[in-house]
């Protein structure tokens, strides 16, 4: 009696187990950046400021709602209803995001350096920059819209400006269309919150607000050859 296994039947069986193995394998999941669009659009961007020594700037980290804290893109349903996607994923934390295209929408536009985490030798940044996400939000088909709430601070001398910019755009399409919202969302903020620093830059701090005590003890008891009395 021949006992030998029937190569067709075995063959047949490797192709069915070899099939059920594909499809439990995980999908990959796709990631997505928010940096990748925050270069310069010469149709609508502001002039970028050259100067010999670029202005040392600090964005802090961006704070956004505890529920959006976390690289899976969360997406509205209606009706209340959200969707968490588990294969469409921010590249890193949507605040490192948010903070990482801030900044380099901000060093293009103004020929910055962002000196957050960059080790400049000890050098004090001239603005510091925060940022708040009251809300940012998506839906597929429908639109994506954002309330941003920032603070310019001048540190030498304390002086503070803010704002707040709204954004509302379509997301006609999947995803891709959400992520594009996003990004451009990024640049109005960005492009705003430039504008504040540019503001900053045109208005000279008062003396009183930059000397320091040392400086004034120094200008009242210097000599009179210092002081220029003949």
């Amino acid at each position: 009696m021949n006992t030998s296994p029937n190569l067709s039947v075995l063959s047949a069986e490797l192709i069915l187990v070899a099939a059920i193995l594909a499809g439990c394998a995980s999908p990959e999941p796709r990631y997505y950046t928010l940096a990748q669009a925050a270069v310069i659009d010469t149709a609508t961007a502001p002039t970028v400021i050259r100067i010999k020594d670029p202005a040392l700037i600090e964005i802090s980290s961006v704070h956004v709602p505890e529920g959006l804290n976390r690289t899976n893109l969360l997406l509205d349903m209606g009706g209340g209803r959200l969707r968490l996607m588990e294969l469409d994923r921010w590249s890193a934390p949507l605040p490192d995001e948010l903070r990482d295209a801030l900044s380099q929408r901000l060093q293009t536009s103004l020929g910055a350096v962002d000196t957050y985490r960059q080790g400049t030798s000890g050098a004090a940044p001239l603005y510091r920059v925060t940022v708040e996400v009251v809300r940012i939000n998506a839906e597929l088909g429908g639109n994506a819209d954002a309330i941003i709430n920032w603070i310019v601070q001048r540190l030498p001398d304390r002086k503070a400006t803010s704002g707040r910019t709204q954004v509302k755009l379509p997301t006609p399409g999947g995803v891709g269309s959400v992520v594009a919202a996003y990004q451009h969302i990024v640049i109005s903020a960005a492009d705003d919150i430039a504008t504040a620093i540019r503001a900053l830059q045109q208005v000279s701090p008062a003396p009183s607000e930059t000397e320091t005590p040392l400086a004034r003890y120094n200008q009242y008891h210097a000599s009179p050859e210092k002081q220029g009395i003949p």
